[in-house]
């Protein structure tokens, strides 16, 4: 009688176990899906764009149309650090002609991107004009240092031939509406990670980054201790981080 008790009881267990996971598995996925919409990069970098999140059992497929090339790895890259995301299939396509790699149009973008990614510059007055690889800057900054510091950027991107910073420093120049923010840790993780890959001199470095709260860990190897202080430096200065720790080693 007790043996009957006992698999009766173990058949009710297994059957509300399976009842109960397509529901966890469920909310998982709408939960995920929810968590991109409301991230920081697509709230401010993506607003501008199409796109569809679809999540099954924390595979994502994302759909749709992008205004730029990078929106779709920024994209990819901010789903993937989301809590429960086992995979990403990219599906996203760009609107319009995708620019020749190298090309003036190309290096514009990238200038772009990699100057919004960073807080200690004004990206958002910031314009960008590229000839035959030589960008010229204009608009206003806070002061000589931020000048100099987007030259420094701007010069660090791959393709780049010369920068000439013609930006005037204005004192009481207003912040940009991306200070302030709370940013989650997916959305720093996907910053972080394309701040390096758009820097020449971190371009290369295999790296993994973890955010948690702000603080970015980093984690991988560099040829020598100045590739490892730059990633430092790079990331110290991406939107929403608070601190980095570097744990990358050299090969």
């Amino acid at each position: 009688m007790k043996a009957i008790i006992s698999v009766s009881m173990l058949l009710a267990v297994v059957t509300m176990l399976a009842i109960s996971n397509p529901a966890g598995a469920a909310n998982t996925d709408s939960r995920i899906e929810s968590s991109a919409k409301q991230s920081y990069v697509f709230k401010t970098y993506l607003q501008g764009d199409d796109i569809k999140i679809q999540s099954v059992d924390g595979v994502v497929t994302l759909t749709g149309k992008v205004l730029e090339e990078s929106h779709k790895a920024l994209a990819q890259e901010t789903v993937a650090s989301l809590p429960g995301v086992k995979s990403v299939d990219n599906r996203l396509e760009m609107k319009g002609e995708i620019p020749a790699k190298s090309s003036d149009a190309w290096l514009t973008t990238k200038v772009k991107m990699t100057l919004l990614f960073h807080r200690s510059v004004s990206a958002g007055r910031t314009e960008v004009d590229v000839h035959d690889g030589v960008v010229t800057l204009r608009g206003d900054t806070a002061s000589a240092a931020k000048k100099e510091l987007t030259t420094e950027y701007a010069k660090d991107v791959e393709g780049v031939k010369d920068v000439i910073n013609e930006m005037i420093v204005k004192k009481n120049s207003k912040k940009t509406r991306t200070e302030g923010r709370k940013i989650d840790d997916a959305s720093i993780t996907a910053l972080v990670k394309m701040t390096l890959l758009y820097h020449r001199s971190t371009s290369a470095i295999d790296t993994k980054v973890e955010t948690n709260r702000g603080v970015v860990k980093l984690i991988g190897k560099a040829k020598d201790a100045s590739e490892i202080n730059l990633a430092t430096k790079y990331a110290n200065d991406v939107n929403g981080v608070k601190s980095v720790n570097n744990q990358m080693t050299i090969e």
